[in-house]
């Protein structure tokens, strides 16, 4: 006996593609979509209404968790945070860009391998922060850093808390990714103890950071090149 399966709930997806294709309120999107899953999965009315209010009510505290820590940096933004970190960073006369992000690409690498994932991060970490630090590490060397390159240096510090979080956290033994690919190969009857593939991501790990560094370290000459 085969069972036919029921696609059309999938068009939900189709619904959040659409909306944030056309820019439309997060919010609203996502509320149109969950509607269409509904219809399109027979759900009543109620029942939808009923699963709409439960998810929203175990979730409500989540933007408060989120808005804060944003808040409280824009706060400290304000109040020049910023130019702190350039000023900071441009007292270090041997800092260079490159040097500084290779530096916290190894502590993003090694907190990530220990399971601290939220130390860093783009918004709390590398625009008030890396990112400032990084240019004022340009600015004391070469005072006329182009525009252009000094996107490509918040792109870079950017980059780097991609890489040592991507690498770093595959070394983490309780890593999701580690638990999911445990299940699927115990599925298959293959029984692989989740510390050996942790272990296993550890050269992976070293090499995303030696290529990286390479890359930060070009990265200075090409600053050189452009403030000339």
């Amino acid at each position: 006996m085969h069972t036919v399966v029921n696609l059309w709930p999938l068009l939900g997806v189709a619904v959040i593609i659409a909306g944030f294709a056309l820019r439309a309120h997060p919010v609203l999107v996502v509320i149109a979509a969950c509607a269409v899953t509904g219809i399109a999965a027979a759900m009543p009315v109620d029942q939808l209404l009923a699963t709409l209010g439960t998810a929203f009510i175990k979730t409500r505290n989540l933007p408060l968790i989120l808005l804060l820590p944003i808040a409280a940096i824009g706060l400290l933004e304000r109040h020049g945070l910023r130019e702190h970190a350039q000023a900071s960073i441009a007292r270090i006369r041997s800092a260079t860009t490159g040097r500084l992000l290779i530096v916290y690409l190894a502590i993003r690498e090694i907190s990530a391998a220990f399971g601290l994932t939220s130390i860093g991060g783009h918004p709390n970490m590398v625009r008030p922060l890396i990112a400032p630090m990084a240019e004022g590490a340009a600015e004391v060397r070469y005072p006329n850093v182009p525009q252009e390159m000094r996107y490509r240096i918040r792109a870079m510090a950017a980059a780097t808390d991609n890489v040592g979080l991507f690498f770093g956290e595959d070394i983490f033994v309780a890593f999701g990714a580690i638990v999911l690919m445990q299940t699927i190969l115990r599925g298959e009857g293959l029984e692989v103890d989740p510390l050996h593939m942790a272990l296993w991501g550890i050269p992976t790990a070293v090499c995303a950071f030696i290529i990286h560094s390479w890359r930060l370290y070009r990265l200075d000459a090409q600053i050189a090149r452009s403030a000339k």
